[in-house]
């Protein structure tokens, strides 16, 4: 299977994803901390995380397959969302909130 393949499994497979560097428990870098709060507080407290420090075949591949350069990324339903800049701006206007409701 390829990297993008397992890429395509995992968002479809789980109906929320964050990749992020870390864990949601000892994230490895700020942006990724921060994406995790959010989450938490739009009050979803079970989300599937990958750990793109894990494997360097999904941190340059989750890149190509959103054509988004950074990571934290988010998932919803299969769906891209966007990094940590996105997620807070979607938080503070409560349209994150909503699209996390429907899960």
């Amino acid at each position: 299977m390829s990297t993008q393949e397992r890429i395509k499994a995992l968002v479809t497979d789980h109906p929320v994803v964050l990749f992020m560097k870390g864990t949601k428990q000892f994230p490895q870098c700020g942006f990724s901390s921060r994406a995790v709060q959010i989450l938490q507080a739009a009050g979803l407290k079970d989300f599937y995380i990958v750990n793109v420090l894990e494997d360097d075949d999904i941190r340059q591949g989750i890149k190509e397959y959103a054509n988004w350069p950074t990571i934290p990324q988010l998932y919803v339903k299969g769906e891209f969302v966007g990094g940590s800049d996105i997620m807070l701006e979607m938080y503070e206007a409560g349209e994150l909130q909503t699209l996390l409701a429907s899960v």
